[in-house]
């Protein structure tokens, strides 16, 4: 049984493994730095289909095609599914699922949604509710900027605060203890509210939430960063990263040269004009499932403490003058 240690962190027991895992982005993510770790890249960012939204639902079928492949696995092995993504009720992930039968939990964490789905099929997989969980979510440019903002044809002038929503997809398989990556812990976040108001600077919104959630799992572990071979957040991009590093300099804690945030990695801000970086659902899920998890399965690293960030916002409430709230869950991967 999974042990509750105190202030949301539970540590397994069992340490589950992530037995696969696979990923999914568009064009623009594949001819960033992280390009060649993915498993699939499209070349057309419709993925085949005829509206965006319908083009992420495809998106994230092809993401967890990939991790069923690479995990010899079929959809009928598959107990539990833990989805979401950026879209009015979670339209993409139920659209991705509602052929194959899965029993399925579908999640809102914003940007989190990764981490929140992960240690959720890590504890169910650690208290043996059945025999493989999936945790996945995704974003899709498109489809975003429609809801959130405005769509691509209006060609609205971008700050240099605003972060560029990454199409991309992430599928993890969990299951019973089998080899690495394990999953060792996991911190859920609580809702962090510090009155910031711009829709265009999710980093800042998302910050304070990401040094909550990662400062109450240093606590209630009794380790620091220099614990962790990396820290990853996701995805706070290049303002909300700078944040994190002083409110926790604040403290007197550095966060030390392991510290990056996936926002940063998927794509070049020199080269791709993406202002402060990448975010969305899909942005922490791609680099997780195409670029970290196999640098933690061959050993290259050890512990990795994976902390995705959400900015949990409307765009009703953000035009009635409402402020942002923001969640970060934590997850401990571990060789």
């Amino acid at each position: 049984m999974s042990k509750f240690l105190k202030n949301g962190t539970i540590l397994t027991e069992s340490l589950p493994s992530i037995v696969a895992y696979g990923s999914a982005v568009g064009r623009m993510e594949g001819e960033g730095p992280l390009g060649s770790c993915f498993d699939y890249v499209s070349e057309d960012s419709t993925f085949g289909e005829g509206t965006w939204e319908k083009s992420e639902s495809r998106l994230q079928q092809h993401a967890m095609e990939q991790a069923l492949i690479k995990g010899k696995l079929s959809e009928g092995d598959i107990t539990f599914a833990f989805a979401g993504d950026l879209l009015n009720q979670c339209t993409s992930s139920a659209y991705s699922m509602r052929n194959n039968g899965v029993r399925f939990l579908g999640l809102y964490g914003a940007c989190s949604t990764m981490a929140e789905s992960l240690a959720l099929a890590s504890v169910f997989a650690d208290n043996h509710p059945g025999t493989f969980n999936l945790a996945m979510t995704s974003s899709h440019f498109c489809s975003a900027e429609r809801q959130f903002r405005f769509p691509e044809t209006y060609g609205g002038q971008r700050p240099p605060t605003s972060q560029w929503t990454a199409t991309g997809s992430g599928c993890a398989i969990v299951g019973a203890h089998a080899g690495p990556p394990y999953v060792n812990a996991v911190t859920v976040g609580t809702i962090i509210d510090m009155g910031i108001k711009d829709a265009n600077n999710m980093g800042a919104a998302m910050a304070p939430a990401a040094y909550d959630t990662l400062k109450t799992h240093f606590e209630n572990t009794g380790t620091g960063p220099a614990d962790y071979d990396l820290i990853l957040t996701g995805d706070l991009g290049f303002v909300g990263g700078e944040l994190l590093k002083d409110l926790f300099l604040q403290d007197g804690t550095d966060l030390g040269e392991n510290y990056n945030d996936c926002g940063m990695m998927i794509f070049d801000r020199e080269k791709q004009d993406v202002h402060a970086g990448g975010s969305g659902c899909g942005c922490s899920a791609s680099v997780l499932c195409g670029y970290v998890l196999d640098r933690v399965k061959n050993g290259e690293l050890k512990n990795v403490l994976f902390a995705a960030t959400g900015a949990l916002m409307s765009t009703t409430l953000v035009q009635q003058g409402e402020s942002i709230p923001g969640i970060s869950h934590a997850v401990h991967i571990k060789y």
